[in-house]
């Protein structure tokens, strides 16, 4: 028994010290950007004092100062607390960051971050770091943490400094009220139970230091492990979002295959079947009306033509010869040509992509050029092709009067399931007044980096 109590006594201390380095750990997390943030507040007010909407521009500047000295704290905090769990209950909390694309000069001296396009270098640097933080798992699990830790360390050394501060008060007024009365024998037994009960306060915190440890590192590893299995109902929505894809895809190749059959029947062969029998026609009529043969001949040949001609076009609609020959960026001009607005292609690409991918971006271009051409009231379009960090990202813009809506029609919604195939977005800002910016989005792996960049206006 006295071996157990002595136990329990070292792993209260131990819990008492851990939980207080704890709470030292989050006091600069916390006074830190609250003071630079209050500071900074109180610098633009007092320099825009002459100004009416002064607060607003001192309440503004002290919050975006302070999240810019929290994000100075992301790394450290999760790094100390994947440490602190490693020493104190051996848990190990591998962390994997995404890379960070490196940014790229284009020939127009803008600068690419993987993203977007910027002027400046350095407007361009912060920008792909925030767009990075926000996309990057790893990161936005350690800005969850940031916030998290404050709290939970509060709320549990609340709880366990409530206890020992209860206790010891409690224990200091009982014997203070016993001195004040004169050690008065009535009131020792009050004092020798508001003892026992203050030691008992005391002893409950110190033996609920260790548990209060023990939530903490559990709430962390829920936070901070990466490796831990998806939860049921992620895995339900990954599933049901899998089987819709595939049911789309399905359903479209399925369609498209009636497609070619119902064209293939009603042009192209009906066609072949009447050049036969005019045909069958010349052959009787060779020996007794050969002008009557020759002007059927004629009609024939004609008909061939016309024939040929149907099975190019529907060669072209399954896969556009000058795609298969010379590339998305070659076919996505040739379209441009087509198109009946003012197009202005620019394109940097690797040397080639995979030919679904290709196909896809293809017809998905086909089908924002024809929107803007019927829907936009455009007199400009414009396409950017590019590939960067895995991912091919195609952008359709156009000057018209914007208001593009996936519910409107099916065109877009069309565009939404073909990406969908291969784990693409469709992104679309489009406001009224115009313009109208529509962004897709697939990955691809490419063995050949090889980039070739070209501007052409068509």
């Amino acid at each position: 028994m006295r071996a157990r109590t002595e136990a329990a006594l070292v792993a209260g201390g131990v819990g008492l010290a851990r939980l207080a380095l704890l709470v030292l750990g989050a006091v600069p997390v916390v006074v830190v950007p609250v003071v630079g943030g209050v500071f900074a507040g109180a610098g633009v007010a007092w320099m825009l004092d002459a100004y009416y909407p002064a607060a607003l521009f001192a309440l503004f500047a002290a919050v975006v100062s302070g999240a810019a000295l929290a994000g100075m704290f992301v790394r450290p905090v999760a790094r100390r607390t994947r440490t602190r769990l490693g020493d104190w209950y051996g848990l190990r909390l591998p962390v994997s960051y995404s890379p960070r694309p490196a940014l790229e000069a284009d020939e127009r001296g803008h600068w690419w971050t993987g993203y977007s396009y910027h002027r400046s270098y350095n407007v361009a640097r912060l920008a792909q770091l925030l767009h990075w933080a926000v996309r990057d798992r790893a990161t936005r699990t350690e800005m969850l943490w940031l916030v998290v830790s404050p709290l939970m360390v509060v709320a549990l050394g609340a709880a366990v400094a409530g206890l020992l501060v209860g206790g010891v008060v409690y224990l200091v007024v009982a014997v203070r009220s016993y001195q004040d009365s004169g050690h008065a024998p009535e009131l020792a037994m009050t004092m020798l139970a508001s003892s026992v009960l203050a030691l008992a306060l005391v002893a409950v915190g110190v033996l609920l230091a260790p548990y209060a440890v023990r939530v903490y590192a559990e709430v962390a590893r829920r936070v901070l492990d990466q490796d831990g299995r998806a939860t049921h109902a992620q895995l339900t929505r990954r599933v049901a979002e899998l089987t819709e894809t595939r049911a789309d895809a399905v359903g479209s190749q399925a369609a498209e295959l009636r497609r070619i059959e119902r064209d293939l029947h009603d042009g192209a062969q009906a066609r072949l079947v009447a050049i036969g029998m005019t045909l069958g026609t010349i052959e009787h009529l060779m020996e007794t009306d050969p002008v009557a043969a020759r002007e059927l001949l004629s009609e024939a040949r004609q008909s061939s033509a016309r024939a040929l001609q149907e099975l190019r076009d529907l060669v072209r609609g399954i896969h556009p010869p000058v795609l298969a020959e010379r590339g998305l960026g070659d076919a996505v001009r040739a379209l441009a040509l087509d198109s009946a607005l003012p197009t202005e292609v620019f394109v940097s690409l690797p040397d080639r992509l995979p030919a679904p991918v290709e196909a896809t971006a293809y017809f998905s271009v086909c089908e924002l050029l024809a929107n803007a051409a019927k829907h936009s009231g455009a007199e400009q379009v414009w396409v950017d092709i590019l590939y960067r960090a895995g991912r091919l990202r195609v952008t359709v813009t156009d000057d018209g009067v914007g208001v593009a809506d996936p519910v409107r029609g099916t065109g877009l919604r069309g565009i939404e399931r073909r990406l969908g195939t291969f784990d693409g977005v469709l992104a679309i800002d489009s406001t009224s007044g115009g313009p109208t910016t529509i962004t897709l989005e697939l990955p691809c792996e490419l063995s050949s980096q090889r980039t070739s960049t070209s501007f052409e206006k068509v």
